[in-house]
């Protein structure tokens, strides 16, 4: 088992030497925000370049405001209203995500009625929606409903409302007063954080208006998150974590949050290293 692990991490390190400089830079930006600082030294080791090539990536995300350059390296420069733009956070943690996606699904009975929100690891649950039948989908998310819109056995509605640019997402009145209209079997929540003080966050006031609205629609409410999320505090406070009945994730949650999620009565339901896999074999063939 270690062996393999050390054949893993291998394998991950000869790939990401051959990154272009974009996604090499995508890689350190998500890398600063899991881990809260980088060191010149380890990034340049772990993606075979220069010193002076990773100081000239950490000049350019300086400049787009998401790290701050200290000696040696770099620590994370945004506040807690940073949102990290889409398509970075669909590079970060995509197996885990598949992962989550796949045992979400699993939860789904044909003929429900179920709310999808907007995040890259719900696009993973509706792509694993894709073959069921009868079932009644609403969400806020363009891209899931492109996903979803020529499926013959899953009636779409699409809430209406503001396009947040670079998002597809769909916020404001229109939005949130969509669900006042709708009393789903299921919501499938995103966040920008799960905290055993603050409960559930996100990045955005609009975004968390509209997830308050969904959670008030939804009879089960399930929490879609990587590990990432745990302990983090966004800029929006969405609910605590009595309000939700699930959380759907790839590890088990640190013990302080672990503690208040058995407080709030909530099931954890973890993704194993079984189900990654099979999750990451399925995009390969896709």
């Amino acid at each position: 088992m270690a062996q393999d692990k050390t054949t893993e991490r291998n394998t991950q390190r000869e790939a990401e030497r051959y990154l272009g400089h974009a996604d090499r830079r995508a890689s350190i930006a998500a890398e600063i925000e899991t881990r809260g600082s980088v060191s010149i030294s380890g990034l340049a080791a772990r993606f075979g370049v220069s010193g002076m090539t990773i100081r000239r990536d950490l000049r350019m995300l300086e400049r787009q405001g998401i790290a701050r350059k200290v000696h040696a390296g770099a620590v994370n420069a945004r506040g807690r209203s940073y949102e990290p733009p889409f398509l970075l956070r669909g590079r970060s943690n995509p197996d885990e995500k598949r992962g989550i996606g796949a045992l979400a699904a699993q939860l789904v009975i044909d003929g429900y009625s179920i709310a999808l929100d907007v995040g890259t690891t719900t696009i993973e649950v509706a792509r694993n929606l894709l073959s069921r039948h009868n079932l009644t989908i609403v969400t806020p998310s363009i891209h899931i409903a492109n996903m979803l819109l020529n499926q013959p056995n899953i009636r779409l509605i699409l809430t209406g409302g503001i396009v947040r640019p670079g998002e597809a997402s769909l916020t404001g009145d229109l939005a949130g007063k969509a669900f006042e209209g709708f009393r789903v079997d299921q919501l499938f929540l995103a966040v920008g954080g799960i905290d055993a003080e603050a409960g559930l966050t996100e990045y955005s006031w609009d975004d968390a208006i509209v997830k308050q609205a969904m959670i008030r629609s939804a009879k089960q409410v399930i929490v879609v998150a990587d590990a990432s999320k745990f302990g983090k505090v966004a800029f929006a406070v969405v609910a605590p974590l009595k309000s939700i009945h699930a959380l759907v994730t790839d590890k088990e949650p640190p013990a302080a949050l672990a503690s208040k999620l058995r407080e709030a009565n909530v099931a954890v339901l973890i993704a194993s290293r079984t189900d990654v896999q099979s999750s990451r074999e399925k995009a390969e063939k896709r």
